[in-house]
């Protein structure tokens, strides 16, 4: 049976019930700007009826706060993770792929590559003119320098960008290893508050930031699920078990978080590569994250594409033998020598086995192609069943990466100069220098180091006759500078000490013949004719002429980077749009809010009205009855 003074109790809860609906839409007022803040409300509940034992029946005793609690979707919360991995993937990309623009670009005050070869066959047009000029021969190998430097500081330059995104992938595993460990702790931290009947709601409004952090960075998968008594299955604890995972690898269970860890490459996988690239992997097992898995995006996907991408597999061919210590093999993708991209040392794979090599060898048919690789493996040795278990498998250097990166565009320019170098070479090595002696390359990889110089002599054996050529960096081997011109790259390409003298150049092929009707002269300049040439007319680089070469790598650029811009942008507005569509659920609206202060104060104000009411009953009841 209710007590006298029941409806002072029941118009008490709406009090307090109103009261703390006021003071949530205040909160929700005061963090309309904070990021990441969810919409809280006040879960309102009858309070339970009881008997009164009279012909009515029960009676509701009033209003309960029951709890407060964050408006939150999952399904907007999961499709904007998914959606922010993709945008970080291409905004990452788009970033470093302008930087790789601007390197390439001629301006005013830096001469790009269109300026500076027109200038050089400008002055080799000179040289024509007045072949016995040695002022003129001075221009055009000053010009010819001024080339070679160029290309030279491309070449650092990417592997100074090459470095710089090395060191960012350190920075963001350690960054994904600081947001797994903050998710954990508040994983303890918010099941303490709810087992205890509580709700975190700060709590899970930050862990989400957390997560959309790293849904930039890896594609992310999450799930929380209710933690329910052993022995009663349908009573739930509080507790909740979450979980982030990274292509189904376990990132944050609950409180336990793996670490990501980077490991440093013992070897290059592209001839131009920076040292000490490193992998990342998991901590615990050691095994490597596939960065180039088809499910893999986010930011770090990104960058090991820019660092690593070659748009093909450095090497793919059939393995036709194996020794104790070689492997080879025929029919490679590869069978042009200039278009070699393959480090000295590296690795090869057969068998999903990866096999460390400190030297390969090349040998060329009749008609200059590659036909056969063997590779000379490291402090490695096959046994007999291990060599004839690999025969017949395809072998493979490097991974493919269908993104055109650092790697890529350093290959397109050593192949474009091994090809310039090695027709302006074989035309220059069949003239005679101004004292009528043979002259020799203009243009020679230059090993600072070493102080030493390729000039590519070996290259003019005769063609009908197959050739082996050996690379390796052991001490023992004749001089790594001598072999092929695949030993020229961007990063070394230069001209010829000896040219510092102009006389060294030749423009003719006869100076002296022992033959006065076949002296041509100090004047003549029958070989800068053809040397001329080679600025546009003849086919140096994918079927284009010499001055075509950055028209041609600026179209590549100009492609990756249109469709990285437009993928960001595409992605960036979707982001937006479900940023959007899960602020309509969880933001703070103050037009919202300012309706629902309005309608909890004309609550809060009727339950007070009420009390004054039955206060004024009571005291008519007990003044007038004496009850």
């Amino acid at each position: 049976m209710s007590s006298t003074f029941f409806g002072l109790s029941i118009a008490g809860t709406g009090l307090n019930a109103f009261k703390a609906s006021v003071e949530t839409t205040t909160n929700n007022i005061s963090n309309v700007n904070t990021k990441g803040y969810s919409k809280q409300v006040v879960n309102l509940k009858s309070g339970p009826a009881i008997r009164t034992f009279q012909k009515y029946g029960n009676a509701g005793t009033g209003v309960v706060a029951e709890s407060v609690t964050q408006n939150r979707d999952q399904y907007f919360d999961e499709k904007y993770w998914n959606n922010n991995a993709q945008y970080g993937l291409y905004d990452k990309k788009l970033y470093y792929m302008q930087q790789i623009e601007d390197y390439y670009k001629d301006s005013a005050t830096v001469p790009g590559f269109t300026r500076i070869y027109t200038k050089m066959f400008n002055a080799l047009d000179a040289v024509g003119s007045n072949a016995g000029d040695t002022s003129a021969r001075n221009e055009f190998l000053s010009d010819a320098r001024e080339l070679t430097g160029y290309f030279n500081n491309i070449s650092n330059e990417l592997s100074e960008l090459q470095t710089t995104v090395n060191d960012e992938i350190k920075t963001t595993v350690d960054q994904v290893n600081s947001i797994a460990q903050k998710i954990a702790l508040m994983n303890r931290q918010i099941n303490i508050i709810e087992v205890e009947g509580g709700h975190a709601n700060e709590l899970r409004d930050e862990r989400a930031l957390l997560v959309d952090e790293l849904s930039k960075i890896l594609p992310v998968q999450i799930k929380e699920a209710k933690v329910t008594n052993s022995n009663f299955p349908d009573m739930y604890t509080g507790a909740t078990n979450y979980s982030v995972t990274v292509n189904g690898k376990s990132l944050v269970d609950t409180f336990e978080y793996n670490q990501l860890t980077t490991v440093t490459r013992a070897n290059v996988y592209n001839q131009s590569d920076a040292e000490g690239l490193y992998d990342v992997a998991w901590a615990d097992t050691g095994e490597l994250l596939n960065m180039n898995s088809k499910t893999m995006t986010g930011s770090l996907k990104a960058m090991f594409e820019v660092r690593d991408g070659n748009n093909e597999e450095n090497l793919k061919g059939h393995v036709i033998g194996a020794t104790s210590g070689t492997i080879t093999i025929n029919y490679p993708n590869n069978t042009d020598p200039l278009q070699m991209n393959l480090p000295v040392q590296g690795y090869v794979t057969v068998n999903n086995t990866q096999y460390p090599y400190d030297g390969f060898s090349v040998n060329y048919d009749k008609n200059g192609k590659i036909e056969s690789y063997t590779f000379e493996l490291q402090n490695r040795t096959l046994d007999l069943n291990e060599a004839n278990e690999i025969k017949g498998n395809i072998l493979y250097v490097g991974s493919t990466i269908d993104f055109k990166g650092i790697p890529y565009y350093q290959n397109q320019m050593n192949a474009f100069l091994r090809s310039f170098a090695k027709s302006f070479n074989d035309i220059e090595e069949e003239a005679q220098d101004a004292n009528g002696d043979p002259a020799g390359a203009v243009f020679v990889a230059y090993d600072s180091f070493a102080g030493k110089e390729a000039t590519f002599s070996e290259e003019k054996a005769d063609s009908a006759l197959p050739r082996t050529y050996r690379f390796t960096n052991r001490e023992n081997e004749k001089n790594p500078l001598s072999d092929a011109y695949y030993r020229l790259t961007a990063q070394n390409v230069n001209v010829a000490r000896k040219l510092s003298d102009p006389n060294y150049f030749g423009t003719t092929r006869y100076i002296k013949n022992g033959n006065t009707q076949t002296d041509n002269g100090i004047e003549a300049s029958d070989i800068v004719l053809r040397l001329q040439k080679l600025q546009s007319e003849t086919k140096l680089f994918r079927n284009s002429g010499g001055s075509d070469f950055l028209e041609v790598i600026y179209s590549d650029m100009t492609v990756d980077a249109q469709e990285c811009s437009v993928f960001a942008e595409n992605y960036k507005s979707i982001a937006n749009a479900i940023d959007t569509q899960r602020k309509s659920v969880s933001g703070v609206d103050e037009d919202e809010e300012a309706l629902d202060l309005v309608k909890f104060q004309n609550a809060y104000n009727l339950s007070s009205k009420a009390i004054s009411v039955l206060n004024q009953m009571y005291d008519r009841l007990v003044t007038q009855t004496g009850v």
